[in-house]
Formats: C-alpha cells, structure tokens, sequence
C-alpha cells in the first residue's frame, strides 16, 4: 500500500517544520538587516566626519595664507574618497577659494541605494588656526554621493537573504530523509499489516511491532491497538456465550410472556370495572350535589319567605309611634331576624362554592362606584361606634372593569363590617390599587388585631381568632370563610396580617382587567382652577389625604393654610375656631364636611358626606355661586300628587301586605296580584309605571310572565323589577335573561325599593 508523497506524514511535518524555520529566519534575517542598516548609515557619518576632522587642521592653514595651489591639492586629494563628489573651501564671506569636483557613479541598484541612503548628503566643518581661534577663516564644505555605502549594504544584504533561503532548502531535504525513515516507513509498516488482516475475523490478527520502535511512541500505539484487539476477542466471545445462552432461554421467556399477559388482561379488565364503578360513583356525587343545591334553592325560598315577612313587618312596627320599651324589644326581634338571614345567607353561599354552583358574572362594573357603595353603605354603622370610615381610591383608577360586581361587593361588604365590628376606636380605612391586570383593596383597622394562633384559623367554617372574640363581639365565623373562597374563586388572592391591640390589615387581589371606558367630564370653572381650593380641617384629619389626592388629580391647587381666601373653603364643623373662621371666608363659597351624616341644613346648606364620593365632590365644586344658596337636598324623583301607579305580583300575603304598606307610605299607588296570570290581566285592564316581580308563584311563575308581557309590544319599555327570596347564583342571568330590568333580594326593605323605583322611572321618563 503506497501513498503519495504530499500525503505522507513525513513530508507534511517536513513541510511545516521548513516552513516555520522560513519564517523564523526570515525574520532573524530582516531583523540582521535593519540593524546593519542602521549601522551602515551610522558608519557612513562617522566615516565622513573623520574625513573632515583629518582635513580640518590644513585647511584651516590653507584659509589663513589664502594658498590656492595648496587648497586645490588639498580637495583633489579628498575626491580620491570614493564617496566625495564635490569638495570646496569657502571664505567669511561665502566666496569659494578653492572647490573641486567629479560626477555621481551611474547604476541600475541606484535608485534602491538612494530611498534607503537619500542621494547625497552635505557636510561643512569651520576652520581656524590655534593662535587666532577668534578670527573666522571660512568653511571646508564636502557633499558625498551615498552610493558608494547603499551598495555596500545592498550586497551584505543579499547575501544574508540568499544564504538563509539555501539553508532553509538543505534543512527541509535533510528533515524529509529524517522524518522518513522515523516516522513514515514505520508507520507504512503498521498500515501494510493492518491492511492484510482478514474481515471475517479481524480480532485474531496482532500487528507487529516496527524495529528500534518497541519504546517509542509508534510501539506504544501498536501495544494499545494490539490490546485493544484483545478486548474485541474477548468481547465477541463473551457475546457468542450471550447469544448461546438467549437461545437457551427464548422458549422460557416466550412462556413467561405469554403467562404476565394474560394477567395484564386480567387487571385491565378489573381496572375497567372499577372506573367504570368511579364513573358511576361520581355520576351519584354530581346528582347529589345537585339535588343538595337543588334542595338548597328551595330551602333558601321556602325559609327566607316568613323571614322576609317577619322582618318586613317589624320594620313597619318600627315605623310607628311606639313606647320605648316596645321599641327595644321590637329592635331586638328585628336585629336578630337580620342575623338569622345573614347566617343562612352565608351558610347557602358557602353550600353553593363547595358545591360548585357559584358561576361568576364576567360583566362591565364601575369599582369605584361599588367600593363607594359599599362605604356610604356601612357609614352609619361606623359612625354609631364613633369611628371614622374612610375610602381613598386611587384617583387614577380605571371607570370600568370587567369581572363580577354583585361577589366583589359580597366581599368589600364583608370586609368592611367585620373591621367596623372589631374596631371601637380610630378609623377603617379602604384603599383601592390598580397595578398590571389586576386590582389589589386594602382593608385597615385600628381595632384589636389577633395573635398569630388565630391568623391560622381565621378562615375556617365557624371559627374566630379566640373564644374571648366570640364571647364579646358575637358572631357565626363564616363571613371571612365566604371572602376567602369567593376571591379564590375569581383567581384572587387575600391575605391577612394583624398583631394584638395593633389593628388588622387585610389585602385582596383580583384579577380583573382593566376596561376602555369614557372618562366623566372634569371640567371645572378657570378660576376654581387658578385659585384652588383651601382645607381648614384638624390635625390628623383621617379623611384629609382621600380629598388632597382626590383635588390634586383634576389639577385643583390645595392650600392648608388661611392665607389664601379667594377659592372653595373645605372645612370640619367639629371645632369651633374652624368654624368662627369659615363664617368670614370672602371666596366662592364653603363646603362643610359632615362626618356625622346629619348636620342641620339649615346652619350648613352645602355639606360634603364622608366617607368621600368623587361624583358628589365634582358637584359641589362645580357650582360654587350657588354653594350658599342651594337647598339641601333634592329628591332625584318628583312623583305626581298621586305617586306611581305599581303592580306588586306577589304570592304571599305577608309579603303583599309589606311591600304594600312601604310603597304606599312612599305615596305611590299600588296594585296586588297573587301570581303571573293575574299580572298579565291586571296590566290589560290597567296601565302602571313599574311592575314588581316575585319569580317563584303557583299557576305562572314570575319568569314566564315576564316572557309574555314582552311579547305585547305596548308592554317591551315597561320597567319590570324581579323580586325574589332566592338567592342562589344565577338569579340574575335568570331575570335578565327572561327580559326583567333590575334585581332585588327580599326581604322588601324600604331604601331598596326607593332607590330601584327612582331608577327606572327616571330612566323610563327620560326615555319616553
């Protein structure tokens, strides 16, 4: 087996190694020829100078005794210096004396002699004799052709260049012998032997080992291949015993595979009886369920009717002209009916979450509106126990989000009556946040905060933070139960951190994204603008920081000092310097902030409620020629002499006879019919403003009729208001669904049934 001779080993380390030594000495050889051409053209300067030095004592006596045979001899012997071409003595004055002169040698390396050596150079030495140093005798002025040393130097040049090249040539030939027979023939050897071995067994050829190589590396890597071929033997017969012996226990393997399979099929086929077993188990739990929720629904109906009228009807005793203690046993009565509806209210949401009936709504709300809600809401509850209740919304809070208003309600009510029930002194405070979809409310009380072995416990069914809670503030423990699962539920998050005495501080995230919505208009007279509204309030104020954000925001300056009288006067009629100082104010007007939610209006005609409401804020400030003038209230709805004419549809007599005695003491006229056919006749024979709705009625239900009345096209704008003692989840989609305008829950309570009629009689009067 013969290679070629570039592919060989040899010629290629040959190659490699004659080039590396090319290119070392190459540079070992410019390097020598710089330095040689430096100390050429230093040679060729002290050369020169010598040359003056020898000439300077003769010429300068030459100078002196102005002898002009002597100076020609002179310079005629100077051009025998291969180098000078022209040589002259020159007097003070710049007279030549005495010059001589011969041309430049003519040659084809010329031109590289002078871009190394320059073509001539001059040199001049001053003359004078010992005796007159002082007088000046001229000048001995010799120019050289640089010729005579660049060829010098070209030729020691080449020689370096050319010898270095030969020696290179005869170092390449001696290393391509060397590492021949070194290193190729051995190797060829090995090569030659392997290709000889035989392919059906190659593991039983050894490959012998190159003479005088048995220490070297080339043995070294015959020894391991040899070894290596060992292995392989060794290898392939442990594989031939292997195989023999797979052979040997193939009948046995196939037996036993036969035998795991039909036991696999076996417990494949109890495996399917048994999920067909969980199947149906789970099929039962889920109708179960079912039926519980079911039972539930009807359960919530059946329980929350008498209740309803009970509380209903004690409110209408409560009404009336009563001795004081009637009135104390009626309030009682009435309290602990509302503490049995919340119970049941709270154990029926906690049977629907568990029993995964809770669908939530995924609707457009106002947040800022419910949280204000739902703190104008426990206000009077707060302001009964002498704390204040603030809310600060963030002012850049979004107008709209998307999630479900009536559970995120549920649980802010929550929230806030169990900080209003455990603080008896200070403040509560709500916050709302909006960071990158989500919403995050704070609940803050001053109250008296739980050890950490209560914050373990706090949300479970019926428990509390210690028995000493339950003996003094009462209570069922199920409220922050239901927050917990309704916020776990909308893919929230709660938590809790409070210390004894030291207040608790609760914190909720939901997920709720964030809606494009309108923005209310905001804007607000230039001068109100340019001379801001001023605080006059205590120090400590807990409401100061809600109405500062709230003004900073719409771009109002605040002053909180007396200097500026010229704007709106924000003050709290508490202190009586406060008050002495807002009856002098010479601005637009005062707006009194009433945190007792009864100031007299005849004494302050323009209040501000707190906690703070945005919209009710804007109003005030936007009417400030007025502010001192303007009534105290105004009712939102102007009824006629005779009311609105209702149609109460209700099946129970004890309801009728409540719902009847509230809406007539609201002056309205009302109509009663027992279920949903007796509706549809009345509304035939007569014409209403607004009909009331039960939903669950003998003979016709409440969402049937409601189906019919829309289907008569005088009937479609009629505003119809679904009234129900149902409160399981999905009521409401029930309602809106079957072509109802509003919702109320029973039992029938007065603010509620004003507040839903005001709504949609207005709404219907603008419309029509």
């Amino acid at each position: 087996m013969s290679t070629q001779l570039t592919k060989r080993l040899s010629f290629r380390l040959t190659r490699n190694t004659v080039l590396l030594a090319m290119a070392l000495g190459l540079v070992l050889n410019l390097a020598h020829v710089t330095l040689d051409y430096f100390n050429a053209r230093e040679a060729m300067d002290e050369d020169i100078r010598a040359l003056l030095e020898i000439s300077r004592s003769p010429a300068s006596q030459i100078a002196y005794n102005l002898d002009v045979r002597l100076a020609e001899e002179l310079l005629d012997g100077l051009l025998e210096h291969p180098a000078i071409i022209d040589a002259r003595i020159i007097d003070p004055e710049g007279f030549t004396l005495a010059a001589s002169s011969r041309s430049s040698p003519d040659s084809g390396y010329r031109w590289l002699s002078d871009s190394l050596f320059e073509a001539s150079r001059f040199y001049a030495s001053d003359l004078s004799v010992p005796q007159l140093a002082e007088i000046p005798l001229g000048q001995l002025a010799i120019t050289i052709d640089t010729y005579h040393y660049g060829l010098g130097f070209l030729e020691r040049a080449g020689y370096t260049v050319v010898s270095g090249f030969i020696k290179s040539l005869v170092l390449s030939v001696i290393l391509l012998f060397v590492f021949y027979f070194m290193l190729t023939k051995p190797m060829l050897r090995v090569v030659n032997a392997l290709g000889r071995v035989d392919t059906d067994s190659p593991e039983k050829v050894r490959l012998p080992v190159p003479p005088k190589h048995n220490e070297d590396e080339i043995g070294l890597m015959v020894s391991i291949i040899n070894q290596h071929l060992d292995t392989i033997d060794h290898s392939l017969a442990q594989l031939k015993a292997a195989e023999s012996a797979m052979k040997n226990y193939s009948s046995q393997l196939e037996s036993e595979v036969d035998a795991r399979t039909r036991e696999i099929s076996e417990k494949n086929e109890a495996l399917q009886r048994s999920n067909r077993a969980l199947i149906k188990a789970k099929e039962d739990a889920v109708r179960r369920a079912r039926s519980r929720a079911s039972f539930l629904a009807n359960m919530s109906h059946e329980i929350r009717t008498p209740l309803n009228g009970v509380l209903g009807m004690l409110d209408l005793a409560l009404e009336g002209e009563l001795e004081h203690s009637q009135r104390d046993r009626l309030e009682i009565a009435h309290n602990a009916g509302a503490s049995l509806l919340g119970l049941l209210n709270d154990i029926l949401d906690i049977s629907k979450v568990e029993a995964g009936k809770l669908n939530l709504e995924i609707i457009p709300f106002n947040l800022r509106r419910l949280i204000e809600e739902c703190a104008t809401l426990h206000a009077e509850q707060a302001r009964r126990k002498g704390i204040d209740l603030v809310a600060e919304i963030e002012p850049a809070l979004a107008e709209q989000f998307l999630g479900d208003p009536t559970r995120t309600r549920q649980v802010i009510n929550n929230l806030l009556s169990n900080a209003i029930k455990f603080t008896e002194t200070g403040s509560v405070r709500i916050s709302a946040h909006q960071g990158k979809g989500k919403v995050q409310l704070d609940i803050i009380d001053t109250g008296i905060g739980m050890s950490a072995e209560g914050l373990d416990r706090i949300f479970s069914p019926f428990s509390q933070a210690d028995d000493d809670t339950t003996r003094l503030y009462g209570g069922t423990g199920l409220g922050l139960t239901l927050c917990r699962q309704l916020v776990e539920r909308m893919h929230g998050h709660i938590k809790l951190e409070s210390e004894p005495n030291q207040g608790t501080h609760f914190t909720v995230q939901l997920p709720l994204a964030a809606q494009e919505a309108a923005e209310p208009e905001t804007h607000f007279p230039e001068h109100l603008l340019q001379q801001g509204v001023t605080l006059l309030i205590p120090e400590g104020y807990p409401h100061q920081s809600a109405i500062e954000n709230q003004l900073l925001a719409w771009g109002i300056p605040v002053h909180n000092d007396f200097v500026h009288r010229t704007g709106i006067l924000l003050a709290a009629p508490e202190d009586s310097t406060i008050r002495a100082t807002a009856q002098s104010w010479e601005g637009l007007g005062v707006i009194w902030l009433d945190r007792s939610g009864n100031l007299p209006p005849t004494q302050y005609p323009v209040t501000l409620t707190l906690p703070l409401q945005r919209e009710v804020l804007r109003k005030r400030l936007r009417e400030p020629t007025q502010m001192q003038h303007r009534p105290a209230a105004r009712p939102e709805l102007q009824p006629s002499r005779h009311g609105l004419r209702l149609l109460l549809v209700e099946d129970n007599q004890v309801n009728q006879l409540v719902a009847s005695a509230i809406l007539k003491k609201l002056g309205h006229q009302v109509t009663v019919a027992e279920n949903g056919q007796a509706a549809l006749s009345t509304l035939e024979a007569q014409r209403f403003d607004l009909v009331l709705m039960d939903c669950q009625m003998p003979v016709m239900d409440g969402y049937t009729a409601t189906r019919r009345i829309r289907e008569v096209p005088a009937w479609r704008e009629l505003p119809i208001v679904a009234v129900t003692a149902n409160v399981m989840q999905g009521d409401r989609d029930d309602c809106l669904a079957a072509g109802m305008n509003d919702y109320i829950s029973k039992p029938y309570n007065r603010e509620d049934l004003e507040a839903v009629i005001r709504r949609w009689t207005r709404r219907h009067a603008s419309s029509g």
